[in-house]
């Protein structure tokens, strides 16, 4: 009897390995060999901005076994980086790691999935993304252009912007040329600024030169590697234009619809890893960033309440605007505002 078990448990055992085989064997088959050329708006020895980009692809290396090929190229290597839309939207590219907030001229809402003034930090946004009817807005948006987009990063806020001189009044910003991303760009334009969006590599030697008096970019660390301090002395928090910053993958809807479910999946999975990749390293490296800055001579400002009422102010002039003149945009804003209410229920009882 105890034979007959055995055996019986031994013939299963080979049976079972004989049908996971021929489940691994179907799986592979469906699951060829694909590449994703991906251009990137950022260089990738940049922290954060490129690197998490590189991170992105060696990801979905290893976790699809090579199935998926996702191949980093730096900016200018196959397209412009503010031409990447368009070049993904015909076809001509199909990939790119970037930020949502560089297609406000084709699609002001998408503004609304990269940072908002005066907005939510990395997790109350990204609750509103995937829980609160983001995610289906943003997609539906970008089906229009023949892009399917995966958010695939966030980091933490920035700073607002690096000043030859120290800015006392909003009246000190009345004429000011400024590198500005976004919607914190068109609130800068409502206090007198003159803003350029200018592509991250592109702005140090535009400020050295003098044709933008002022800019911002990013968090300390990042901007530390910019070298802006060697040129501007002031730096000015908070980041009232980005509290969080979110980032994601753009592929071709023709590229996307050829992967298998399996390697849609394997994309998702590997983006949202990243997110957790540049929300906790943003975190960590910002202090020691700021620690070095000051010892560069760079004077730590935090802009006087006065100051952050008027930009408000300005904020919610913008929003009336758009609301107003891009049905897309007041369909997202009102999803996003719906959300914050709720949401501050919660946040007013649950933290510190």
């Amino acid at each position: 009897m105890k034979h007959a078990i055995l055996k019986s448990l031994a013939v299963g055992a080979v049976a079972g390995g004989i049908a996971l085989g021929a489940g691994t064997t179907a799986v592979s088959a469906e699951d060829k060999k694909v590449r994703l050329n991906m251009g990137s708006a950022f260089p990738g020895k940049l922290v954060q901005l490129g690197s998490l980009g590189k991170s992105l692809s060696k990801k979905v290396q290893l976790i699809s076994g090579g199935s998926v090929q996702l191949k980093f190229f730096e900016p200018k290597a196959l397209v412009p980086p503010l031409e990447m839309f368009d070049a993904i939207s015909s076809g001509s590219l199909d990939a790119a790691w970037s930020t949502p907030g560089y297609w406000f001229g084709k699609e002001p809402a998408l503004a609304m999935f990269s940072a908002v003034p005066f907005g939510p930090r990395a997790g109350e946004y990204l609750a509103w993304y995937y829980y609160g009817g983001g995610k289906k807005l943003m997609k539906d948006i970008y089906a229009k252009h023949n892009i399917h987009s995966i958010m695939c990063g966030v980091i933490a806020p920035e700073a607002s912007g690096w000043f030859r001189k120290e800015i006392k009044s909003i009246d000190d910003l009345k004429g000011l040329k400024m590198r500005f991303f976004g919607l914190g760009a068109k609130v800068m334009q409502k206090v007198g600024v003159s803003t350029q969006l200018i592509a991250g590599g592109d702005i140090y030697p535009a400020l050295e030169r003098g044709s933008i008096d002022a800019t911002e970019f990013s968090m300390p660390a990042i901007d530390l590697k910019l070298g802006f301090y060697q040129i501007a002395k002031h730096y000015y928090f908070p980041g009232w234009h980005q509290q969080a910053t979110l980032f994601d993958l753009m592929i071709s809807d023709k590229k996307w619809k050829e992967l298998s479910k399996t390697q849609r999946a394997q994309l998702e999975v590997a983006c949202g890893d990243n997110i957790r990749e540049g929300l906790a390293e943003g975190e960590a490296i910002q202090g020691k960033a700021l620690i070095e800055l000051k010892s560069k001579g760079v004077t730590i400002h935090r802009w006087p309440p006065e100051i952050l009422a008027e930009l408000e102010k300005a904020w919610k002039e913008v929003v009336g605007e758009l609301t107003a003149s891009n049905a897309e945009f007041k369909k997202v804003w009102a999803s996003f505002s719906k959300f914050r209410g709720e949401y501050d229920v919660w946040k007013k009882l649950g933290y510190l």
